[in-house]
């Protein structure tokens, strides 16, 4: 299983509404909307990298009001 937080920018304004339907996104456990230079902060799981590409390109990225992603894949030392 690999996990990633998602950092996201988002159009003035959309951060909620980007936030509420990443949510209900399949392998996204959880979604929210923060301050600071990213407007929305996501933890994503899928079973490797490969799916975790496809959730962000394919369904993450096609959320309206996102203007930039930048994934953070979690790893244990």
């Amino acid at each position: 299983m690999v996990q990633a937080y998602i950092l996201i920018q988002t159009e003035v304004g959309k951060a909620a509404n980007v936030a509420d339907e990443i949510s209900e996104i399949s392998g996204v456990t959880q979604a929210e909307d923060v301050t600071g230079p990213y407007d929305v902060i996501v933890r994503a799981e899928a079973r490797n990298v490969d799916e975790l590409g496809k959730l962000v390109v394919a369904q993450i990225q096609a959320v309206d009001g996102i203007t930039r992603t930048l994934t953070c894949p979690i790893v244990h030392i």
